[in-house]
């Protein structure tokens, strides 16, 4: 059974993100990333996390090299502490490290339902703000330099979709 201490470095993974989903290593930085703060959880709720169901979340870890076909982690998610197995009697579960899948959920274009909320957030309040409050004394292009980085193009999809001519330029 894998060590419930062991954690990975995946924030050393999450920069610079491909279309590729990042490959498992069995460096030991990796080996030492599952768990500082205890995030172990089940298939359901790490893909609730992502608003997508278990069997997608079950497919991108599958993908990734983490999930076996049957279901189960493979010796590496084992070893490297992206998942460890929990006994219930006889019955037996997996549970997963949501910091150390995640690199490799966002490398397959999941996207965390926090960042989705920032995102719509965002979207709301350039668009407001583009319409023109009386009120308010900032303009969209100034409220526009405090978005992250991480969020202009989505922010910028979103006020596309909303039907929103202001666009964040970076």
């Amino acid at each position: 059974m894998a060590n419930p201490r062991r954690t990975t470095a995946s924030s050393s993974r999450r920069h610079g993100r491909s279309t590729a989903a990042p490959r498992p290593t069995n460096r030991s930085a990796t080996r030492n990333a599952g768990a500082l703060n205890g995030d172990w959880l089940s298939l359901t709720d790490l893909g609730r996390v992502y608003s997508i169901s278990a069997v997608h979340t079950g497919q991108l870890l599958h993908s990734a090299g983490l999930r076996q076909a049957d279901g189960s982690p493979t010796p590496l998610a084992l070893r490297d502490g992206f998942a460890q197995r929990q006994h219930s009697g006889q019955h037996q579960q997996a549970l997963w490290h949501r910091g150390a899948c995640a690199p490799h959920l966002e490398g397959q274009g999941g996207v965390a339902q926090k960042q989705l909320t920032l995102i719509a957030l965002w979207a709301e309040l350039l668009a407001t703000l583009h319409q023109g409050v009386p009120s308010i004394a900032i303009s969209a292009e100034e409220m526009a330099d405090d978005i992250p980085g991480e969020l202009v193009q989505p922010v910028n999809r979103e006020l596309q979709a909303r039907g929103c001519s202001f666009q964040v330029g970076r």
